[in-house]
């Protein structure tokens, strides 16, 4: 196996624990509410997580093919991130990141070319 296989795998299994552990962290300072419980924080961040973990996974071949695609990934996720910490809905913030990595993508090969 090789070590990239092995560090991507590593890579998706931290973000993936974070994206569970944190929201239970954080979220243990907030006063209780009807829909705050520990399940409930885990349950909501389970959507984010997977499309984060799929993102990773997805991309990183692509990457490692051809850099240029490295930055319209990272404005993507970053977005995608910015997004749903705002708003809380997996589907804007999805929909934004795909837009905006399609537009960085666009203008860099206008760029370029």
């Amino acid at each position: 196996m090789s070590t990239n296989v092995i560090l991507v795998c590593l890579l998706v299994g931290t973000v993936n624990y974070l994206f569970r552990y944190l929201p239970l962290r954080i979220g243990a300072r907030q006063k209780p509410g009807p829909k705050s419980g520990p399940l409930s924080r885990v349950l909501d961040s389970i959507g984010i997580a997977s499309i984060c973990a799929l993102l990773v996974v997805s991309s990183t071949p692509e990457i490692l093919r051809d850099q240029q695609k490295l930055l319209p990934s990272l404005a993507g996720f970053v977005l995608l991130a910015l997004i749903f910490w705002r708003t809380k809905s997996i589907i804007i913030a999805t929909l934004t990141g795909a837009l905006v990595y399609g537009l960085v993508f666009k203008v860099m090969l206008l760029a370029a070319g």
